[in-house]
């Protein structure tokens, strides 16, 4: 009888690790970057919330408000009272230092140190408003950045419903493809069956496979297309580029829609161009006010103290200093804009007859624009209701000649045809509903109400 001996290696658990995790590990990691490769369902109001949120365009329109108010707030600094201190040390060498008078010399010492302080304060009582007015100019120019602010938060806003509703298009014209695609196939094998049996030609089933060929080419067209929208939506949302979306079925109800008179009044008090054109109206006519003030006098009371030291010890005990304290009050006029300020006034008028005209300009545009959206929201609407009758049609139509097909009563070329107006048909529709979706935020957008 023979007995095998067998030895057991046992390795250890640093050299497991070493020779076959971590090669393991790096094996699969490729598979691994696909399979964390994020696919994520989301609705529009997510997607609003994510893009406003991560945002630079709104980051940047936050920070010209903070410097708008910054600016308001120097402004107000302006009112408060200005003061300087300042201390020079000067040190005099006298080589000459003799002067005769006569029979009378006066000597001078060789050199001697100075010290000069200087202290002052100074309040404008009355600088003819310019203060006042420069206040309100920057207190309405920050206004006026908030109004921007919203405008450019308003154009972040549509530009991702914009992406969202292109993308949703797409994933629905694809759904369209893939149940087409398998209708075709079904298809492809009765009309392969029915020429085993001799019932059709061969060419008949050429045109159900140059059919699904057609199909296919579509599909491609739409993957491309999908894959561009998809990626310019996660450059909107801040999400990692290889995030894929996924937009459940987007049920646009039948919004009641007033008059268009409605829509063009409310973007005449809401556009953010036009409130921020009265904003600027209304610094022009600060401006005005502060241009004509350039005439009156200023009235400014102020403080000095003067500290004056000629010692070597800048802070004697006595006698070696002197300290005068100066308080007044002072008026200036520069009496000379009484006859040239005349058209500085002008030119501040005409930039105020400027703004008013670029008001009309604007609100004339607002009013087309509007109506322009209004239309096409309307004939969106219109069209949905019509390409529900066309697929009815189509559906009842392709079922008339399927059956007639398989009682070789029809062609495969007119089988075909049926086959193609209906997947038209449902495409249009699917595409049509999401126009309609568009054509409402775009309504909203051009009335001024879309963040609202």
């Amino acid at each position: 009888m023979t007995t095998l001996n067998k030895t057991t290696t046992f390795y250890p658990a640093k050299t497991m690790i070493k020779h076959y995790v971590i090669p393991l590990l790096l094996l699969l990691l490729p598979f691994g970057q696909n399979v964390f490769a994020q696919d994520r369902t989301i609705t529009l109001d997510e997607a609003l919330k994510l893009g406003l949120a991560n945002s630079n365009v709104v980051k940047l329109s936050k920070a010209k408000i903070d410097q708008a108010i910054s600016q308001y707030e120097q402004a107000k600094d302006g009112a408060k009272p200005t003061g300087s201190a300042g201390l020079t040390y000067d040190r005099a060498e006298i080589p000459a230092n003799k002067l005769t008078f006569g029979k009378t010399t006066l000597a001078l010492p060789s050199g001697a140190n100075a010290y000069i302080g200087t202290a002052s304060i100074n309040e404008v009582i009355f600088g003819g408003n310019r203060l006042k007015y420069a206040e309100q100019s920057t207190e309405l120019l920050a206004q006026a950045a908030r109004v921007d602010a919203d405008n450019d938060k308003d154009g972040v806003a549509y530009d991702i419903i914009s992406q969202f509703y292109n993308l949703y298009k797409v994933l629905q014209s694809k759904k369209v493809v893939e149940q087409n695609l398998a209708t075709i196939d079904g298809q492809i094998k009765q009309a392969q069956r029915f020429f085993d049996q001799g019932i059709v030609t061969k060419n008949d089933v050429l045109r159900f496979q140059l059919q699904r060929a057609n199909i296919e080419l579509n599909g491609i067209d739409l993957e491309t297309n999908r894959k561009i929208v998809n990626y310019n939506l996660c450059i909107l949302l801040g999400l990692p580029e290889d995030t894929k979306f996924n937009i459940d079925v987007i049920n646009e109800a039948d919004r009641p829609i007033a008059p268009a008179s409605n829509y063009i009044d409310t973007a005449l008090t809401q556009r953010a161009e036009l409130r921020s054109l009265d904003l600027h109206a209304q610094v022009a006519d600060v401006n005005i006010k502060k241009v004509r003030s350039n005439v009156l006098p200023s009235v400014v009371a102020s403080g000095n103290a003067y500290y004056i030291n000629t010692t070597i010890d800048p802070l004697p005990l006595n006698g070696n200093y002197i300290l005068p304290i100066t308080l007044g009050v002072g008026i200036s006029w520069n009496y000379s804009n009484l006859w040239t300020n005349k058209n500085k006034v002008t030119e501040a008028k005409i930039q105020r007859e400027e703004i008013d005209l670029n008001k009309t300009i604007t609100g004339n545009n607002v009013r087309r624009e509007v109506n322009q959206d209004y239309q096409s929201y309307v004939m969106a609407r219109d069209k949905i209701k019509l390409l529900q009758t066309a697929i009815d049609q189509a559906t009842e139509n392709n079922k008339i000649l399927e059956s007639k097909y398989q009682s070789n009563i029809a062609s495969a070329t007119d089988k075909a045809d049926a086959q193609t107006l209906l997947y038209q048909a449902q495409i249009n529709l699917e595409l049509a509903k999401a126009d309609a979706g568009l054509a409402y935020y775009t309504l909203l957008k051009s009335t001024g109400k879309l963040n609202k």
